[in-house]
């Protein structure tokens, strides 16, 4: 299945609503909004707007950061309420006023807090599919068991999914998208006999080129994120 990556200050309700009636992804994803935020009277009033969807796009997954266990839960609790058909935690975005607050990509670096967070979402929205969106490692990569084991941590959980930005957070997206890790991540995932769903992000320029990547990997799905721009 082929999905649209949740980007920031790009992909809101009205963008998306376009994406829906031209392109049709499998999946579409909310920005990211903040737990935190939403646990705050003002802040829910204001961060609610980044929540509006239609129907034309469903299945939609809210994607949520925090790096505290308690706001995850409650701001679960209002996913669930708002009718989304899915959950996803932001565990990969490198941006620095994220990473401070210990959300983000930080959460690569606290294992114990990640499982933590993963498992009160679960609890708040237990009617939903948990997921999570996450990078390679942070200084280098540390998906397999023997480099930091940040895939079986997750795994661990029991989510649903898992999509896998095929880079580092040292890297940015400077580098070129590491795919052999993606298939690394699968046979990982097959080698743990975990149902979790493995989706590949990562450079993907097209729908042609996806369908080879999923083919390549073995991963369930294929995220593309800025190849839509300009088309």
């Amino acid at each position: 299945f082929f999905c649209l990556a949740p980007m920031a200050d790009v992909t809101d309700a009205a963008f998306r609503r376009i994406i829906a009636k031209y392109g049709r992804p499998d999946v579409l994803w909310t920005e990211f909004v903040s737990a935190d935020g939403l646990c705050h009277p003002q802040g829910r009033e204001k961060l609610l707007v980044d929540l509006i969807y239609s129907e034309s796009e469903r299945p939609i997954v809210a994607q949520l950061f925090t790096a505290h266990p308690e706001k995850m839960e409650k701001a679960a609790r209002l996913i669930q309420k708002l009718g989304f058909d899915g959950l996803d935690i932001n565990m990969g975005c490198p941006d620095r006023t994220v990473e401070k607050q210990g959300a983000g990509a930080a959460l690569m670096k606290n294992l114990k807090l990640a499982q933590e967070i993963i498992q009160t979402a679960s609890r708040g929205a237990p009617k939903l599919p948990i997921s999570v969106k996450t990078r390679l490692g942070y200084y280098h990569d540390e998906i397999s068991p023997l480099d930091g084991g940040w895939l079986p941590t997750l795994l661990e959980t029991g989510i649903s999914a898992i999509t896998l930005h095929a880079r580092t957070r040292k890297e940015m997206s400077k580098a070129p998208a590491h795919w052999e890790a993606i298939a690394r991540a699968v046979k990982i995932r097959d080698e743990l006999k975990s149902k979790t769903l493995i989706i590949g992000n990562g450079d993907v320029t097209d729908l042609t080129e996806a369908r080879q990547r999923a083919e390549e990997t073995g991963a369930d799905g294929i995220m593309l994120g800025r190849a839509i721009f300009g088309n």
